[in-house]
């Protein structure tokens, strides 16, 4: 599998090179059709890549396609080099009913090409699968994953809207007022993985005791990953089940996390603090919540401008920067209303998304000036 995860890697790279050497004038990068009878002749010539699987190898550069489809769609970023032990993974298509049978109640096999049969943990119900794709993280640990469509997860029914505002020091904050927070690393993990730290930057590079200290901060990582991915999981179905409206703010969170170092020329100020606010950010999961949002709860999740969602008063509306005294207290200077300053803003994002429902069934959701109709005649005698 290894080997396999390195024919996709290698030919992935070939078909960024290629896209790589195009410039105003030149003739386009070759397609999908095109890279797969450059393959074929490759194959001839090389052993090695004739050693693998033409399923793992055609759909890489099938990816690599899908890949570039994203970028001039402006969905996503353009697809880049792919490093060893960094994203591995490979994808097999046309899978058959009997490549994947069940052995016990918590074993499977799956058949790989080349490789034969290879047993996985089986996590979830699987239905009918078309392909899968084999990967491994940074911690070495091997995960299969079947292409498989769940079903959504079905309205209440009730008619209630909940407003979510995300942040850093409270991961997400409903408007029910509860305040949930991501699970990160114990104090005591916290301080081996800064001791391996230490320790990785005293090793001799490609040293194996590096290559050690290397699997074991990965180790750790993933363990904090995977307490956030199981967080974000738990968090979205309860919050797709309990409520028929889920509203969130519109973020940019690629703008909000990227870099403030800036140039040579114009170097940037307070890179480190900015630094540690992006890890903050990426480490409360705000992308990975509304996204498996989206996904289990299609059509209910609404996205608001989070335009002075924190500076306004839930009670009388009014809004001033300095009602926001501090990261977690929120005192009107009008009307002298305190609550939780996260709480406040989820409030205010599910009043937003209740008046959006409004309009979007006939009325304003706005109330109605005093002065609209001496406006409307006014415009009529000016027209």
């Amino acid at each position: 599998m290894l080997e396999h995860c390195g024919h996709a890697r290698y030919v992935w790279n070939l078909a960024v090179e290629q896209n790589a050497h195009w410039k105003p004038g030149r003739k386009p990068a070759p397609g999908f059709a095109e890279q797969c009878r450059q393959l074929t002749e490759a194959r001839a010539e090389c052993a090695w890549l004739r050693g693998g699987s033409i399923i793992v190898q055609q759909q890489a550069l099938k990816d690599f396609a899908q890949a570039m489809a994203n970028f001039f769609g402006k969905t996503h970023r353009k697809p880049t080099w792919r490093k060893r032990g960094q994203g591995e993974g490979f994808r097999v298509v046309a899978v058959k009913p009997g490549d994947v049978r069940r052995v016990s109640r918590n074993v499977g096999e799956v058949k790989v090409p080349k490789v034969g049969w290879v047993r996985f943990r089986w996590s979830r119900a699987v239905g009918d699968v078309k392909s899968y794709r084999v990967t491994c993280d940074a911690a070495g640990r091997w995960h299969v994953s079947f292409a498989v469509i769940p079903e959504p997860i079905p309205a209440p029914g009730t008619g209630e809207v909940v407003g979510v505002d995300r942040g850093v020091a409270v991961s997400a904050a409903l408007s029910t007022g509860e305040l949930l927070n991501v699970p990160t690393l114990r104090e005591a993990e916290r301080k081996r993985l800064l001791r391996l730290q230490r320790k990785l930057a005293k090793a001799k590079r490609g040293s194996n005791r590096r290559g050690k200290v290397k699997a074991t901060i990965a180790k750790l990582k993933a363990r904090e990953t995977d307490r956030r991915k199981d967080w974000v999981e738990k968090t979205s179905t309860d919050l797709a089940r309990g409520f028929d409206v889920i509203a969130v703010e519109d973020l940019k969170i690629a703008n909000m996390t990227r870099s403030a170092k800036g140039a040579v020329e114009a170097p940037g100020k307070n890179v480190r603090q900015k630094a540690g606010l992006n890890r903050g950010i990426l480490a409360g999961g705000w992308g990975q919540l509304v996204t498996r949002l989206e996904q289990k709860a299609p059509g209910r999740v609404q996205k608001i401008n989070p335009r002075y969602t924190s500076q306004t008063c839930n009670t009388c509306k009014h809004t001033a920067r300095e009602s926001r005294e501090s990261q977690a207290l929120f005192l009107c200077v009008a009307c002298g209303h305190r609550a939780n300053a996260d709480v406040n803003a989820a409030k205010n994002i599910r009043d937003t998304a209740a008046g959006h429902a409004v309009a979007a069934r006939g009325g304003s959701g706005l109330p109605e000036p005093a002065n609209r109709e001496p406006q409307r005649d006014l415009l009529l005698l000016v027209g």
